[in-house]
């Protein structure tokens, strides 16, 4: 519409500027019966022949163009509509001037994201069926053992049970959390904690796995600067609990695990007030490669061996992000993993 409006303007302006100075210039009686433009007689009017032409050739180009934008914006609203109906292999070619190209690139990369997040979605729900039936096969077989009299009625047979039952809480506990974090309704209770202790209770519920595994697993806070932080510590527990445990999951026995808490010294990071601080959790596991890496903390993303559901770092993302922190990750393949966030202090 700019660029419509400005053909426009340009347009007119030449009809005003060709018939001012037509008239001035050939305007002049040449005298009687030598056939020329008379002045007096036809009066201006009639050097109006030029703007007109101009104003055709005006109408031409600016026509052609809104032909050319109207073609594409008609498929990307045909396109929006599949999408609509489910259909997310709707694509658009790019053509036409450069902002509706922008726009149909714009359409496609976001029908990209959305086939890439019900893929994701789907492979969820298959992870998420696959991991409920075989407590629920187990739960089920135990109970119709001791009904039956095969197995006896004794807590030995019970606490598989609650072993199992408390692997599906988990699971549902962390789609709940997960939801409600996206939505923007969860409740932080927040209060005042050093930021040693949160990493040093974390590493100590650790302890015994990394020792089992032969991972060293080390604390280490800074001194200097860390001043208690108003958080929920049971979600910042939460997080430093998932990032522990995937490092666990990746690194070999005999590697090392640090987790770690500074004050933030990063001028221009967009988290608000001074005293914030900086956590972090590394390890020296086979790192992550970079295609991975900028979805790490997607819904649903994981590796084909993970073991997980993807939710983890996606729920890690949502909770430091509702005490308005940011997390970020970095890593290269062979040489391990960081995987930091920044807390404010309030």
């Amino acid at each position: 519409m700019r660029r419509v409006a400005g053909v426009a303007a340009v347009i007119i302006l030449l009809m005003v500027v060709g018939n001012v100075a037509a008239f001035w210039i050939f305007g002049a009686d040449p005298g009687p019966g030598s056939g020329g433009f008379d002045r007096d007689r036809d009066g201006p009017g009639g050097f109006w022949v030029l703007p007109v032409l101009l104003l055709v050739a005006g109408g031409v180009a600016v026509g052609r163009t809104v032909r050319r934008s109207a073609g594409v914006l008609g498929d990307v609203m045909e396109a929006a509509d599949r999408v609509a109906a489910g259909d997310n292999t709707a694509r658009v070619p790019p053509r036409g001037p450069g902002e509706v190209r922008q726009l149909a690139v714009s359409f496609n990369a976001m029908a990209d994201r959305l086939a890439e997040h019900d893929a994701r979605r789907r492979a969820l729900m298959a992870d998420v069926a696959h991991e409920l039936r075989t407590p629920l096969a187990v739960v089920r077989g135990r109970v119709e053992g001791m009904l039956d009299g095969v197995y006896p009625r004794e807590d030995a047979q019970l606490e598989p049970l609650l072993d199992q039952v408390a692997v599906m809480t988990r699971l549902l506990e962390d789609l709940a959390t997960l939801s409600t974090a996206e939505a923007g309704v969860l409740q932080l209770h927040r209060e005042p904690i050093a930021p040693g202790r949160l990493i040093a209770e974390a590493a100590a519920a650790f302890a015994p796995q990394a020792e089992a595994a032969g991972i060293a697993l080390t604390v280490a806070a800074s001194d200097v600067g860390l001043a208690p932080i108003e958080v929920d510590p049971v979600r910042v527990g939460q997080v430093l609990d998932n990032l522990i445990a995937n490092a666990l999951r990746w690194t070999p026995a005999g590697g090392r695990i640090r987790v770690s808490a500074d004050p933030d010294t990063t001028a221009g990071t967009g988290v608000a007030g001074e005293g914030a601080v900086v956590f972090a959790v590394e390890d020296t596991g086979p790192g992550i490669a970079p295609e991975e890496l900028t979805r790490v903390f997607d819904r649903y993303a994981k590796s084909a061996d993970s073991g997980g559901s993807g939710l983890g770092l996606a729920i890690a993302r949502r909770l430091v992000e509702a005490h308005g922190g940011e997390i970020w990750a970095h890593s290269a393949v062979g040489a391990g993993t960081v995987i930091a966030f920044r807390l404010p202090p309030s």
